[in-house]
């Protein structure tokens, strides 16, 4: 321990107001890992020797005194009989639920947030672990009592290394640091620490490109109903244009019905604030055994914006088309059967397996000269970059490896 002299002033402060404020015996020192660390001795002999989650810090001690001081007097109000453990314990769930109003931060947070994080990334990225927080806070019996144990309990519903639990705990930790930063939260509703365990794992699942008789099959299972049609057509128009399930929204004709585009503007992910601009969407058209079939998607839609009709099944909120086709396909046997066969070969199926199908058949089909497009059309087509392009689709270029190299030839001769 350091001595009097060397001491800074918070800890000669921190230790003259427990002194003041508690039974005679307690001391308060640091502990292991800077944390703080009460001992108490009666008659002289020590009766306990008990770390609080508090950092030994200068800007932590004012909080840890208001567990001393509760831990203190519970042991007041006992006589001194209760075991002290017992007491820090009802210190630790006393000064955990007082006043703290859970959604009501939540509302100041996202107020906070309301520059930086739009309606539809709040909903998709933060409400749902929000949601956790509350619910687990509301069982007063087993409610979490630090940063720590909330962390747990809200984040259990995610996979450790997965992109979407590093969503949600980058949103939960934000949260907690603005709550003691700006609400006056104790310091123990800090969140833990990052660990190797929160890192993503850069293996990441491959997406798998749904084949063009799996299509048909899939189509041919949906209802012959105005939502059954509806879903037929959106499911269509993202296999034939290699959509994302959001470009449906903004889908339409230009030049008398000649041209289809869509004005769906996505993050770039490098530049704050840029975006894709609209483009125009260009078929490959899905087969069946007697070659390409044209479902007249372009006519279809330019006959029903003339007439004013809707072609779309609803697709939710911004940002929630891709929920929306994934349930509704969820729901039938044939996409239940291929995702079965997909799973042997340890792929994902998705929603976005039909935008997967475009690339696939973009690099592997040829065109009527029997070249190849050039990566750079598809990703134009697809609506992203080409580096994008290359770092999702490079699988789906590399054709007959076998031919490109001497494995079938029998003209190489030599010796090693």
């Amino acid at each position: 321990m350091a001595k009097t002299a060397d001491q800074p002033s918070w800890i000669k402060e921190f230790r003259k107001a427990v002194k003041a404020s508690t039974p005679k015996g307690w001391l308060v020192m640091q502990g292991k890992k800077e944390t703080t660390r009460v001992q108490i001795r009666k008659s002289g002999e020590k009766i306990g020797d008990i770390t609080i989650p508090y950092k030994w810090e200068e800007k932590f001690w004012p909080n840890a005194l208001k567990r001393i001081r509760a831990a203190a007097k519970a042991y007041e109000e006992s006589g001194q009989k209760l075991d002290v453990r017992a007491c820090f314990y009802i210190a630790q769930k006393h000064t955990s639920e007082t006043e703290i109003d859970w959604e009501k931060s939540i509302e100041a947070y996202r107020e906070f947030k309301k520059d930086r994080v739009k309606d539809s990334t709040w909903r998709s990225k933060y409400h749902p672990v929000f949601k956790n927080l509350i619910n687990a806070t509301r069982k007063s019996s087993k409610a979490p009592l630090n940063g720590a144990q909330l962390c747990k309990v809200a984040l259990k519903q995610w996979q450790q290394g997965t992109q979407i639990r590093r969503h949600m705990r980058l949103a939960l930790f934000g949260f907690l640091r603005f709550c003691v930063q700006e609400q006056q939260f104790e310091s123990t509703w800090l969140p833990p620490d990052v660990t190797d365990k929160d890192l993503v794992t850069t293996k990441k699942k491959i997406g798998y490109p749904l084949t063009d008789s799996q299509i048909l099959q899939l189509l041919d299972s949906f209802p012959i109903d105005k939502i059954g049609n509806k879903w037929r057509f959106a499911f269509q128009c993202i296999a034939v244009y290699g959509l994302r399930p959001e470009d449906l929204r903004t889908i339409h004709t230009r030049n008398g019905g000649q041209e289809i585009w869509t004005n769906f503007e996505k993050s770039k992910g490098g530049k704050k604030g840029e975006k894709t601009e609209a483009r125009r969407l260009y078929p490959l058209l899905v087969h069946d055994i007697d070659g390409p079939i044209n479902w007249h998607l372009k006519e279809q839609l330019a006959i029903c914006e003339k007439e004013g009709l809707n072609l779309l099944p609803p697709l939710g909120k911004e940002g929630n088309a891709g929920d929306a086709c994934r349930t509704y396909l969820s729901r039938r046997k044939v996409w239940k059967a291929i995702r079965k066969e997909v799973s042997i070969k340890e792929q994902e199926l998705t929603a976005y397996s039909f935008r997967h199908r475009y690339a696939y058949y973009g690099h592997n089909r040829p065109k009527a000269d029997g070249s190849y497009r050039a990566p750079k059309q598809i990703a134009d087509a697809m609506g992203h970059t080409l580096d994008t392009h290359l770092l999702i689709y490079s699988r789906f270029q590399t054709k007959d490896l076998a031919t490109a190299f001497d494995e079938t030839s029998l003209l190489v001769k030599g010796t090693f």
